[in-house]
């Protein structure tokens, strides 16, 4: 069976570097044998095979994408991130998920309303990057929270502003101070879809535009917003899918955390 190490080469000489490794336990971790610094690279459980090798090889842990899982299944799936000393997030969920995730992990964040489960290990590491996540309507929160909660378990400083739509515009031009201050920008709209637009205007870095299924029946469940958000005059605009918080998110922290590292 593969195997892949629990602590990177990189994140072990990061430690070094901000003193909290010495140099004698740095080299005891890189030289440890296989079987004690070591997990496999998937587990196989029932109704699953949980790729534990996907932070090694894109940065982050693996996802679970809550819909057609049982209860129980998100539990085990969530035990075996954590036993690979992972952080945990799940998108998606319902309230008998939730509720089994909440008595089987103490220690995990429930947010109801971006229908989200986390938990941070021990060993995070500090928050960095800056990223702001915009809502044009309250009908907006929880795609937006959705975006709010991925970027906390990316372990980014993460500021939301909501209900500063197009349909009055005072409520933007008092916040473009704040939204010139992120690395990169999450903007979630739903009716016609001109915020993210609109919001590119006003700043120098990448804005994710998320078209949500907000509004009546022409906005027909999100398709108007897309349309609109990908014939955005406004170049530095990149579109995600409908209500797609998640990858909004992560889009925005791969691109703050590499600024801040720069």
């Amino acid at each position: 069976m593969p195997y892949v190490s629990k602590l990177s080469v990189e994140e072990i000489l990061q430690r070094v570097v901000s003193g909290e490794t010495s140099l004698k336990d740095a080299v005891s971790l890189l030289t440890l044998s296989k079987p004690d610094r070591s997990v496999p690279a998937t587990s196989h459980i029932d109704g699953a095979s949980v790729d534990l090798a996907r932070q090694t090889r894109c940065g982050y842990p693996e996802v679970v994408y809550g819909p057609g899982k049982s209860p129980e299944l998100v539990v085990d799936i969530f035990g075996e991130i954590l036993a690979a000393e992972q952080s945990c997030l799940a998108t998606r969920i319902s309230s008998e998920q939730s509720a089994a995730l909440g008595e089987a992990f103490p220690a995990i964040v429930l947010n109801d309303v971006a229908r989200t489960a986390r938990i941070d290990t021990p060993s995070a590491k500090p928050p960095s990057g800056n990223v702001v996540v915009v809502t044009a309507g309250s009908a907006d929160r929880p795609v937006a929270e959705e975006a709010v909660e991925t970027l906390h378990w990316m372990r980014c400083h993460v500021e939301l502003i909501t209900d500063i739509g197009v349909a009055g515009p005072q409520r933007l031009l008092e916040r473009v101070p704040d939204l010139r201050k992120a690395d990169a920008l999450v903007v979630a709209a739903g009716m016609e879809g001109a915020l993210p637009s609109v919001v590119a205007g006003h700043v120098n870095c990448p804005v994710f535009a998320v078209p949500t299924s907000a509004g009546y029946g022409a906005s027909l469940g999100g398709i108007a917003a897309l349309l609109s958000m990908l014939n955005s005059c406004a170049s530095n605009v990149a579109v995600v899918n409908i209500d797609s918080g998640f990858k909004a998110a992560y889009l925005a922290g791969i691109v703050a955390q590499k600024i801040s590292t720069d």
